[in-house]
């Protein structure tokens, strides 16, 4: 490799979808020094699916790998259960040992989808954090003050409120810097939301001999809705989507998130991005762009074959209307009206969402639309398809 191309790669590492570095020359020095460092992201599993706005710093976590460096990917089962406030506006609730041990079942796959898992070290923090005496927990808390942890945006705002902060959370910046100290970490990636978390670990580790950390930042990004990526609210992307799911869920975002999920999500060449955010200020067509958008996510985490089908499935069955070969049987009983049906399958929010959908046409079954909210959904109906909207599709089985 070439020292220009060793140079671009670093310094898009330290650009693209970064919001802050701490010390960004020192790092930018080490790494052109071709120093090997230790770079550490912890993720708690507080849900079962990595989602792709975790992923951003699985993606920025490879491109250190890709550059050789050491990789220490954590998964926080002691810090899940505890519970990290850093974007909460209220008090988080603490989990169980038992949910905490389901959701991360598979986390080392998930991560796997972006990482070389065989060149990454894996390690859980009950190793260490589950070890910690009061004495310990002690000498690092007298590294805080408590007017540091007022200071945090969120955490001011809900004291001003008059809202709860319990004292576990105090201690949740402390449980993460000690992750630097555990694994003698040289760089540390998290979100901006994960600032004060960050800085404890550099904080931290000069009390155990150790020199701090440096740190990269990377720029939130919002759900699929425009909120705040949340698997509360439902409107993520996952990482163990199907590609037709994967592909479904980019084309529904709003059209100003094309050009933050084109940098944050993916490694498509900024150049391409830049062209893609030009034409899209000068009129394009926004479905375009996120048909882009969309093979470029499949393709990551699917491969090139993966993201074509899905293209062609999605163009198919929401384009042109043709009904997808694979369409799931229902399991609502014979003898039920329509609006009941459509309801028992999960295909209306209630009766009056189900007569809605009926009496704007949105219901047909092989091709005929259905207009009577009563009519009984008997044995002439096995074996056919029922379309509800542009996208939902069940074969009703009686």
């Amino acid at each position: 490799m070439n020292t220009n191309s060793q140079e671009q790669k670093i310094e898009e590492l330290l650009s693209r979808g970064v919001a802050e570095a701490i010390d960004r020359e020192h790092l930018k020095e080490r790494l052109l020094s071709g120093e090997k460092l230790r770079v550490k992201l912890g993720i708690d599993p507080t849900s079962p699916n990595i989602h792709i706005g975790r992923a951003v710093l699985l993606l920025k976590l490879r491109d250190f790998q890709e550059l050789g460096h050491q990789i220490v990917f954590i998964v926080g089962d002691f810090t899940g259960v505890i519970g990290d406030t850093s974007d909460k506006e209220s008090e988080r609730p603490m989990l169980s040992e038992e949910t905490i041990k389901e959701n991360l079942k598979s986390y080392t796959e998930q991560a796997g989808k972006i990482l070389d898992i065989s060149k990454t070290e894996v390690r859980y923090n009950s190793e260490w954090l589950a070890k910690q005496s009061f004495s310990e927990i002690g000498k690092m808390a007298d590294a805080f003050s408590l007017a540091e942890f007022n200071a945090r945006e969120n955490i001011k705002k809900r004291l001003d409120a008059g809202k709860r902060v319990s004292l576990r959370e105090l201690l949740y910046p402390l449980m993460q810097g000690y992750d630097s100290v555990a694994v003698e970490a040289d760089v540390e990636l998290g979100g901006t939301d994960q600032r004060f978390n960050l800085l404890a670990g550099r904080h931290l580790q000069p009390l155990y001999g150790q020199k701090p950390q440096d740190i990269l930042m990377t720029d939130l990004i919002l759900g699929t809705d425009g909120r705040k990526m949340s698997s509360s609210w439902g409107n993520t992307i996952n990482l163990t989507d199907t590609p037709n799911d994967m592909f479904g869920k980019v084309m529904s975002i709003p059209d100003e998130l094309i050009v933050s999920y084109l940098v944050h999500c993916t490694r498509a060449p900024m150049e391409e991005i830049s062209r893609i955010e030009k034409e899209l200020s000068g009129g394009a067509n926004p479905r375009d762009a996120k048909v882009f958008l969309a093979k470029a996510l499949v393709e990551l985490y699917y491969g090139p074959e993966a993201a074509l089908a899905a293209e062609k499935y999605f163009i198919d069955t929401f384009s042109k209307g043709v009904v997808p070969e694979e369409v799931r049987p229902s399991q609502a009983p014979a003898g039920k009206s329509l609006v009941e049906f459509l309801v028992a399958e999960g295909l209306a929010e209630s009766k009056s969402d189900a007569r809605r959908k009926i009496e704007q046409g949105g219901v047909s079954v092989d091709g005929e639309k259905l207009t009577d909210p009563e009519v009984e959904i008997g044995d002439d109906f096995s074996g056919k398809v029922m379309k509800v909207g542009k996208k939902d599709f069940v074969k009703i089985v009686l």
